[in-house]
């Protein structure tokens, strides 16, 4: 039986007035009338409705329906209907009007053109119905009625069949293959018409993800429902859906209609979400750690293993199918073969082998895509419970096992070593499927080689062999690669978080240098990685050839006769067997880089965690004792043989405020630490009763809004959230934010001065309303009006009946404690009340006499009469200056000088994501940055001769050897091999030159991309920095270089390969018989449209995927940083959930991508098999001898390969369009505005300028950002050169962006700032920033060494640093370290107390010795007597030069020659110090009066 076959006339053998039913004319004839009068049906009904349309009134809001559920299917299904009967119409045509026509042939052509116009009819009509009309709940009922119509004449035309066949009656075989199809059909829709539910009635499937809100059939719409609420509809999906991944439908078709924002994502099903899989990980890692002998890698891969193990057994189930189905055709090849040269065993041989390709595709491509889909299923949920183990690990480290990791490497554990384990998902089966894939692979040659498949199998094991010693290079190239980018990284997060200092100081270009020479030693190890993987790649893409080459070679000395259809088969179990031995290397590398990984997450879960019982706590109220520690010894290094305190007794009863002061480096912090239980304990006990709050002396605040700082996971209590904000003094501050609380804070509080980050600290702690308070110098860090008043209101107002332990420099505020700890060396050196210990020894002496001779300045002031004042004028002063403030605002809001704040006005910005379809640009400009794009056209010249040698080799081996043993061959056995030989090595030759070629490209683009990033990121101005969290800065410089270095190259480079490829494969195929040809027009073309239909939804869920990852980073980087603060409230486990949240945020659009592409994959691989399977049949119709069998056969070999193809070409392109965004966003950051240029050429200062120091300012007007409010609003004055002036302001009045202005941190808006007659806006930053000086707010120290830290350009010798660290007193602290000058420096100078870090900076002033020295707020960490200290060494070294001051102490600016008070950016006040205290109605000697009151409550006693 043949398709189109000539037909003999049907000899029906009885003679029956009913053996017309069995006729083909009639039953043809039968289904064209009733198709008929389905076309006129359904175009009658399509005409109505567009008149009737046309009447209604247009405009008409039409209602949401509800479509049918299987709407699209059965669309799509009619639509199918229509293009088959399309084409056997054609090929009927084709063949009859070759052979001739007859009566049936007309009938049975009539009936195949009017299914098709009738069937089109119906889809058109079903698509204008369901996208148009209203309410829709089911299919029409005639239409339903049709569908069974079609059912059973559908049926009973293939009973026909089948009858006609047993009684061995010739008929066409077009119209068995028709029949069986419209049976298929037919029951479908009969299916779906008479079964099928309303979408909505009972399953999740609803529309509202189409349009982001759901409404019910009454049309009362119900509160917007956003997808990010809606369950993924995967979690009750059907099995048909899950299959064809047809849920994923609804979110697809929403991204083709607009952009995809995270809230049109589903939410994950329980049982992916972290909150789920967390606690039964957790669980089996317990349960196997039971012995607490700690975390160990095999513990932690056993506990991953149980908690994914049914997905894990589920995709193995899958990756069996698979591997087996794809061996069916090379097994069935040279049968194939033979059948096609004439041998047939039995009838329809043809068809049934056609059937077994077929169904032998669709198995492997249902597998393939569930196996994959699953696994990284299993992936994203293994890498979700590792983040949230690193991150809760991180909340518990002790200070010791922190300072051995920086908060770079933590954070690398989480990004990179979590990520992995996700990878590595991908590749769980491999080891036992590559020995499936030899086994099954060795049965086949067997099968058709005999023993030649042993030397077939020796080939692949050498092969497997070469690649480990390659697999081996490359780990060890992958881990130094890893340790470099991790130094990088860490360097990099200490730059950026530093990034003003290093810009005040000129530094940042030096600093660049640093970073560009460790990704010089990464480059080093990049290059040998990307050269090592070029010669896998030559191994993978030569293997099969070197295999084929043995093989054959073998077959010719064995004497095993080559026929074309074994030749066909082996080649093709070659060409599965390069998978397994490509991958092999790979698995065997990634296995090794995740245990890698493991072994360091391992490492770091075994690290000490803060000691569980240094505190006991007791139930509250059931003491009368606040806190009790007995005998305590603590120290910060258990190993070391000095504690770092001593021999503590301390007993503070509920109710006691407790100060505790001392010398820098008497361990007052340590003291805090201590009772917090953040600090070991050696000996001794620590009783603890009550909850307690803590405000740190560096403030940290998270980024987000003010009110979440302040409420700190509380719920909003209105009263009590005011009466803080008063106690604080921030009304004030929130008034001039532009958003109030609602302001967002940027990463560090940068938006914020270091006042109003104090206070927000201290609000916060006061919201929580503990029990037991613990200040650590929160008063430093604000000016001496902020100071006296949060004192009175919150330690000595809110707090007056709470336990209250505070650190505080300042001595005025001494004397209202119950108890004053004295602390020296580590010890209670002094314990009692203030005038008990002032008489009983020197330390406190000391202290306090050196703040009496800070007050001495105040001689000018008549101190007694100010003394004898009540307190109440101290209140009244600062009631007339705050009424002078409001005066002055209120003043600048009439005069409109305050600009009106647009919504935009937050500081810092929604990441940019970039939207819509990757510009060419970024294609081109990634492809031309590499030598100009010089390399491009030679790569693709590789792989084009790579393809057209490998074609050819196959090609010459299926022409040159005969069909079958009794054919004579073309040419002699040794020609045959030495042709195949020269072939194969010129190929090698090319895919060599390819691979090399391609990594050189890859290697030198991302060396390039990256130093323009950085420098383009290094150059930008400071606003830059406050707006973009560091966290985004990072993961460019981490996560997209990575894929630029790793991927990109190969990614862009696969998309050329696969379609030469593919074009290839359609050459061979088309070749064979060009009929081929014409069926790939619209399967690729079908391709093409569900490409594009959805790369829109993928390119925005990949970007989705690199903008959730950023604040899941970020929290964690700023959990590391507040993790004292975050226990010490108390609030682990509402960070812990946080971070899940965050965590499932970024799974969401990942599980989606993931899906999104198994979607694709699917279809695309549905639309190859059907390709092949025509194909197929194609081949079998043709009758014998019309073309060569092995060519045919190879065409099959081809065709095998197909679908993988064809899915790859297009997975490629997907895969480049989402890998390409990480250039995409690389660039973005290559394009930031930079600042003004470092140096002027033509406008160099003269060196010895600034020679006067002269300071002029002419209406200066200051904005950070052009969508922000003035905020200094047009000053004028002069600072004279050589002379002191200090400036003052309450905090938030632009004290420190002046400073930030003359570094020219912030240009100005107008204006100008002249020194010495030189406008500073005319020279190079560098040239105006290295002649000046500044000590910053914040001391800063960098890891490295001391001598690095005081010079890190490396201008000075030795002597002169020693010199400079005499002079701040550091230098016999220095000497005593084993290191000298080279002792080390922890990140962030964490191993050097506040104040230590302060005497530093002091030293890098010391020895640049500028004409201007800036301080801003430089002594705020420090005691008087440091301050004093500071005060002399300045006078002394810098008695000549112009020092300006911005001070919370007064007495910091007392012996200033001038003073300048600042109020809302407008200047107050600009005097002489003594003229300003003579006029006692002047804001500053008010000021000065109050700061003398408060002081003299406890120098009164003194005296």
């Amino acid at each position: 039986m043949k398709l189109f076959a000539s037909e003999s006339s049907l000899l029906m053998s009885s003679a029956t007035s009913f053996d017309f039913l069995l006729k083909q004319i009639f039953l043809h004839g039968f289904s064209l009338s009733l198709h008929l009068v389905l076309l006129i049906f359904s175009s009658a009904i399509l005409v109505m409705n567009r008149v009737k349309e046309a009447g209604e009134d247009g405009s008409k809001e039409r209602l949401r329906q509800r479509k049918v559920l299987w709407f699209k299917q059965t669309l799509a299904c009619c639509f199918v209907v229509s293009a088959f009967n399309v084409v056997f119409c054609f090929l009927s045509y084709f063949y009859w009007y070759r052979n001739g026509w007859s009566e049936d042939k007309l009938v049975t052509l009539s009936d195949y053109v009017v299914k098709t116009l009738a069937w089109g009819a119906t889809s058109i009509y079903l698509h204008y119905q369901f996208s148009n009309s209203g309410e829709q709940k089911k299919f029409p009922f005639l239409l339903r009625i049709w569908w069974g119509f079609y059912f059973s004449i559908s049926c009973y035309c293939l009973v026909i069949d089948i009858v006609l066949f047993k009684k061995h009656i010739s008929f066409p075989s077009q119209y068995l293959v028709s029949d069986v199809f419209s049976v298929i059909t037919g029951l479908f829709l009969c299916l779906v018409g008479f079964f099928a539910r309303n979408e909505g009635e009972g399953t999740l499937l609803e529309e509202p993800l189409l349009n982001g809100d759901s409404s019910v059939s009454n049309g009362v719409e119900l509160s917007k429902k956003k997808g990010g609420d809606t369950v993924t509809p995967y979690s009750n999906a059907g099995i048909f859906s899950i299959l064809t991944f047809s849920w994923m439908g609804p979110l697809i078709a929403v991204g083709n209609k607009k952009t995809l924002d995270l809230e049109d994502v589903p939410r994950l099903d329980s049982h992916d979400s972290v909150v789920e899989a967390f606690p039964k990980f957790r669980n089996n890692l317990e349960a196997d750690d039971s012995e607490g002998s700690g975390v160990t890698t095999l513990k932690l891969v056993k506990a991953l293993f149980f908690s994914a193990w049914k997905d894990v057994l589920w995709t193995a189930l899958f990756a069996f199918l698979n591997t087996v189905a794809s061996y069916v055709g090379p097994y069935l090849i040279d049968t194939f073969v033979q059948y096609l040269n004439g041998q047939r065993e039995f009838k329809n041989e043809g068809y049934l082998l056609a059937t077994a390709f077929f169904v032998a595709k669709l198995v492997e491509c249902v597998s393939q895509r569930r196996w994959f889909f699953k696994l990284q299923q299993v992936g994203l949920r293994l890498r979700a419970v590792l983040v949230a183990m690193i991150y809760n690990k991180s909340l518990t480290l002790s200070c010791r096992s922190k300072q051995s990791h920086t908060s770079g490497e933590i954070i690398n554990f989480m990004t990179v070593d979590a990520e992995r384990v996700d990878d590595l998902s991908w590749y769980m089966h491999e080891p036992w499927l590559v020995v499936l894939q030899v086994a099954l692979a060795l049965f086949i040659l067997y099968k058709t080689l005999g023993l030649a498949s042993i030397v077939a199998f020796v080939a692949t094991v050498l092969v497997m062999l070469a690649n480990i010693p390659l697999g081996r290079m490359l780990e060890k190239f992958q881990d130094k690669l890893m340790e470099s980018k991790d130094r990088r990284m860490k360097t990099t997060s200490e730059i950026l978080r530093n990034m003003r200092i290093l810009k005040l100081q000129g530094w940042e270009m030096k600093f660049l240098s640093k970073i560009f020479e460790l990704r010089n030693v990464e480059e080093g190890w990049l290059k040998r990685f990307v050269y090592t993987n070029a010669m896998t790649s030559f191994v993978f893409w030569v293997a099969p050839s070197f295999v084929s080459v043995a093989t054959f070679g073998a077959c010719t000395i064995l004497g095993v006769p080559l026929e074309s259809g074994k030749i066909l088969s082996a080649l093709a179990t070659f060409r599965i067997l390069q998978e397994p031995i490509y991958n092999l290397p790979d698995t065997i590398s990634m296995i090794a880089q995740t245990k890698v990984s493991l072994d360091r997450i391992a490492s770091f879960l075994r690290l000490d965690d803060l000691q569980p019982d240094v505190i006991e706590k007791l139930p509250r109220g059931s003491s009368d004792t606040a806190i009790e520690i007995a005998d305590g010894n603590f120290s910060w290094d258990l190993s070391s043989p000095t504690a770092t305190l001593k021999d503590i007794n301390l007993k503070v009863c509920h109710g006691m405020s407790v100060a505790v002061c001392g010398t820098v480096g008497s361990g007052k912090s340590s003291l805090l630490s201590c009772i917090l239980g953040e600090l070991p304990k050696i000996s001794g006990t620590l009783k603890l009763c009550g909850t307690k709050a803590y405000v740190a002396q560096s403030p940290w605040i998270q980024s987000g809004k003010i009110e979440d700082n302040i409420l700190f996971g509380r719920e909003m209590d209105g009263e009590r959230y005011d009466r803080v904000l008063e106690a604080c003094t921030l009304k004030k501050d929130l008034e001039i934010l532009p958003f109030g609380d609602q302001t967002v804070i940027g990463e560090r509080g940068i938006n914020l001065s270091g006042g109003q980050k104090q206070r927000i600290q201290i609000a916060r702690a006061l919201y929580q309303d503990a029990d037991i308070y613990l200040f650590d110098d929160p008063f430093s860090a604000v000016d001496a009006h902020t100071g006296s008043h949060l004192f009175k209101e919150v330690l000595l107002g809110i707090l007056s009946s709470k336990t209250v332990i505070y650190v505080t420099h300042q001595v005025e505020f001494l004397p209202a404690a119950d108890l004053i700890l004295v602390m020296k060396d580590g010890r209670i050196a002094q314990a009692g009340k203030y005038n008990d210990i002032l008489n009983s020894g020197t330390d406190f002496m000391e202290l306090v006499g050196a703040h009496k001779k800070a007050l001495s300045a105040l001689d000018t002031v008549e101190a007694g009469s100010v003394s004898e004042k009540s307190m109440s004028e101290g209140d009244s002063a600062i009631e007339s200056v705050n009424q002078k403030v409001q005066k002055e605002e209120n003043q600048s809001n009439e005069n409109g000088k305050v600009d009106d704040v647009r919504p935009k006005g937050q500081l810092v910005q929604e990441e940019e994501r970039e939207k819509g379809k990757v510009g060419f640009s970024v294609y081109r400009k990634y492809i031309t940055t590499a030598y100009g794009g010089a390399l491009v056209p030679l790569i693709l010249l590789g792989q084009i001769l790579f393809q057209m040698f490998q074609i050819g080799s196959n090609y010459w081996m299926a022409w040159a050897s005969p069909v079958s043993a009794d054919v004579k061959p073309p040419v002699g056995s040794f020609t045959l091999i030495v042709v195949y030989l020269a072939l194969a090595i010129a190929s090698a030759f090319s895919v060599f030159a390819r691979a090399m070629l391609l990594n050189t490209a890859g290697y030198k683009t991302a060396t390039l991309l990256f130093k323009k990033m950085h420098l383009c990121v290094f150059r930008a101005p400071m606003a830059f920095f406050d707006s973009t969290p560091s966290g985004r800065i990072l993961n460019r410089a981490s996560t997209d270089q990575s894929a630029v270095d790793m991927n990109i190259h190969y990614q862009v480079g696969a998309v050329a390969f696969s379609v030469i490829q593919l074009l290839g494969i359609i050459a061979v195929m088309s070749q064979v018989a060009w009929q081929i040809f014409i069926i790939f027009i619209p399967v690729i073309a079908t391709c093409i449209w569900y490409q594009q239909y959805y790369i829109s939804s993928a390119r925005e869920l990949a970007r989705l995927v690199g903008v959730c990852k950023a604040p899941v980073i970020q929290h964690f980087a700023e959990t590391i940083l507040g993790a004292t603060t975050i226990r010490s409230f108390d609030q682990k486990s509402r960070f812990q959930e946080t971070n899940m949240i965050l965590t499932d945020s970024y799974s969401r659009p990942k599980f989606h991508v993931a899906g999104a592409m198994e979607w694709l994959c699917f279809r695309l691989d549905l639309l190859s098999s059907i390709t092949f399977a025509f194909s197929l049949f194609f081949l079998i119709s043709i009758p014998e001898g019309v073309i060569d069998p092995a060519i045919a056969g190879l065409a099959v070999t081809y065709g095998l390969n197909l679908n993988i193809l064809q899915a790859w070409v297009v997975w490629n392109i997907c895969q480049m369009e989402n890998k390409i965004i990480s250039v995409e966003r690389i660039l973005q950051y290559s394009s930031i505005p930079s600042e003004p240029s470092l140096v002027i050429e033509t406008n160099h200062p003269a060196n010895s300028w600034p020679s006067n120091g002269e300071v002029h300012i002419r209406d200066l007007q200051v904005r950070y950002a052009p969508h922000m409010p003035l905020v200094l609003r047009g000053l004028t004055c002069t600072f004279p050169g050589g002379f002191k002036t200090g400036i003052v302001g309450r905090t938030g009045s632009g004290k420190s962006t002046l400073i930030q202005t003359l570094f020219r941190i912030v240009e100005p808006a107008a204006g100008q700032i002249i020194i010495d007659g030189l406008n500073i806006s005319s020279i190079g930053l560098h040239d105006l920033r290295s002649r000046l000086s500044i000590i910053p707010q914040d001391p800063t120290m960098f890891e490295g060494t001391i001598r690095s830290n005081l010079d890190p350009l490396e201008e000075y010798t030795d002597k002169q640093i020693w010199e400079a660290l005499d002079k701040c007193q550091l230098g016999d602290e220095v000497r005593k370290k084993e290191g000298g000058l080279e002792s080390s420096v922890s990140e962030n100078g964490e191993n050097w107390s506040m104040g230590q870090r302060q005497l530093v900076c002091l030293g890098r002033v010391l020895l640049k010795k500028s004409k201007i020295l800036v301080l801003d707020e430089a002594t705020a960490s420090v005691d008087t007597a440091t301050d004093n200290l500071i005060q002399t060494t300045l006078k002394e070294h810098f008695a000549d030069c112009t020092v300006i001051t911005i001070a919370h102490r007064i007495t910091s600016v007392l012996d200033s020659d001038m003073v300048l008070l600042l109020s809302h950016g407008l200047i107050e006040e600009y005097d002489s110090t003594a003229r300003l205290l003579e006029n006692k109605s002047s804001s500053f000697s008010q000021l000065v009066a109050e700061y003398t009151v408060r002081s003299n409550s406890s120098l009164g006693k003194f005296d």
